[in-house]
């Protein structure tokens, strides 16, 4: 039987913003350094006397993903203090943002639906806690303590684990394309945060908090954990009843098991007032007049969503292709600049298969970058054309691609020297082809008793005789001539 409960779900996304500094001193926000507590000073620790002074380029960031997001892009904000006890805060307390963010309202859409976007805010960073396998103590690293922290609050719109996965895939391309941060789950440079309830009405039922998810696999694992684990609770008469009668759903921050597949308790949820903000007495209010929020804005570049519908309007590329060359922007610029090279329409569709399929198959693993990939687009164009005019046949083509991948010699110096060339003369082919017949009359005996199949092997000892420069379709017609 279907469930009737209905989950509501909402993110809050910490985004580790990439600037040369961090948010209230001058040490290096370097998020590869591997020492531990190299890139700290006496402000960012919280040494007594010191004084923080915000970091303008992490305040772009935020406003400029802020009007990514159409939002609301306030002229007035400040900062605050966000009063809170870990080991990993140096100070006691968290310079944060609570009633004036620097971004409101705003949204994103995502497979035709619009997710609400309540708040962006800056924030600094904490450090992060290690815990050695078998010791009885923790060590702290405060390498990141106070890098700037962007944080970006959806509102409860969000109904699946699979649509919170896309929501904030399309958030890290979007992050990228902006250049306010990599984003890298992996290292810690974008971090998710779900709340999640269920509930039978349109009273929300109670709200439970999933704490640092690092892949969106495990966004979307662990609401349909959590969705799951809440409607059973309900379904048993967990309805709020005091606790030892029943079990029920409590307000609560739960983590991710990883090996277990499932959610776990951490503790009880603080609410905002058990942080005791006040304003940051430290660092003045922030204003902003129209001049600057708008030189801001003209620094938005074009967005994944308005690539998607270029590509598909301009080049006629399939979805497939389109979401490959939007997930890797060099590839994309990289792809443009080969059809800006006076490219017939028809050309765009076999250009992106040669760089999705073929060039991505020599990069391996590695990611595209055109400043270190040896061949030119004005090459790269060449080459697709020769493939069309029929110049090159597509095994040779293979050939072709590799000794420009590995020297970044052009195509026609590559067939040239290398006698490549797809073979044009038909005279010349009847005669390999005739040549190859009359040297396997056995296979020759076996097509004609029916035996259809071996016109394969024919053919390939035709290309093995024009060392690939035969036109295969051809050679099969010749074959079944003269057969």
């Amino acid at each position: 039987m279907k469930s009737t409960y209905k989950p509501t779900i909402g993110l809050e996304v910490h985004v580790e913003l990439r600037t040369n500094s961090k948010m209230f001193c001058s040490c290096p926000n370097d998020p590869n350094e591997k020492r531990p507590n190299q890139n700290i000073c006496p402000t960012c620790m919280g040494h007594p006397g010191t004084l923080p002074v915000a970091n303008e380029e992490a305040i772009k960031k935020v406003i400029k993903t802020g009007f990514a997001l159409n939002c609301e892009i306030a002229t007035e904000s400040k900062f605050d203090r966000k009063n809170y006890f870990y080991p990993d805060i140096p100070k006691g307390y968290q310079i944060s943002q609570y009633d004036m963010p620097l971004c409101g309202k705003g949204f994103l859409e995502i497979n035709g639906r619009k997710i609400g976007i309540t708040r962006i805010h800056l924030e600094e960073d904490t450090g992060s806690s290690l815990h050695p396998e078998g010791a009885d103590y923790s060590l702290v690293n405060y390498n990141r303590a106070g890098v700037p922290l962007m944080e970006l609050v959806t509102e409860p719109d969000i109904t699946s684990g699979k649509e919170a996965s896309d929501f904030a895939k399309e958030l890290q391309l979007i992050f990228k394309y902006l250049g306010v941060s990599d984003a890298d789950m992996e290292k810690g440079l974008m971090r998710v945060e779900v709340n999640i309830s269920v509930s039978k009405t349109k009273k929300l039922g109670t709200k439970v908090e999933i704490k640092n998810l690092n892949s969106f696999k495990v966004v979307e694992k662990s609401i349909d954990f959590e969705i799951a684990r809440q409607t059973e609770l309900l379904e048993s008469g967990g309805d709020g009843s005091p606790v030892g009668l029943r079990p029920r759903v409590v307000q609560e921050t739960r983590g991710w098991n990883d090996e277990e597949e499932e959610t776990f308790s951490q503790r009880e949820k603080e609410s905002a007032h058990d942080y005791r903000y006040f304003p940051e007495p430290d660092l003045p209010p922030l204003h902003f007049d129209h001049e600057y929020l708008q030189k801001i804005k003209g620094e938005v570049p074009e967005l994944p969503q308005h690539k998607r519908l270029r590509f598909a309007k301009e080049y006629g590329l399939e979805e497939s292709q389109i979401e490959v060359f939007v997930a890797n922007k060099d590839l994309s610029e990289y792809f443009e600049k080969v059809a800006s090279e006076g490219q017939e329409k028809s050309l765009y569709k076999l250009a992106a298969n040669y760089l999705i399929s073929d060039v991505q198959g020599l990069l391996g693993n590695t990611e595209f970058v055109e400043e270190t990939f040896k061949i030119t687009p004005e090459n790269f164009a060449e080459f697709i054309a020769m493939i069309h005019k029929g110049d090159i046949n597509s095994k040779t083509a293979k050939m072709v691609l590799l000794e420009m991948f590995n020297t970044g010699v052009d195509s026609s110096h590559i067939v040239e020297s290398n006698n490549w060339g797809q073979m044009k003369d038909d005279g010349q082919l009847e005669a390999v082809v005739k040549k190859v017949i009359d040297a396997n009359p056995k296979v020759v005996a076996d097509y004609k008793a029916g035996n259809a199949n071996v016109l394969q092997f024919l053919a390939g000892q035709v290309m093995k005789e024009t060392r690939g420069t035969a036109n295969p379709q051809k050679v099969q017609e010749l074959l079944k001539k003269f057969l």
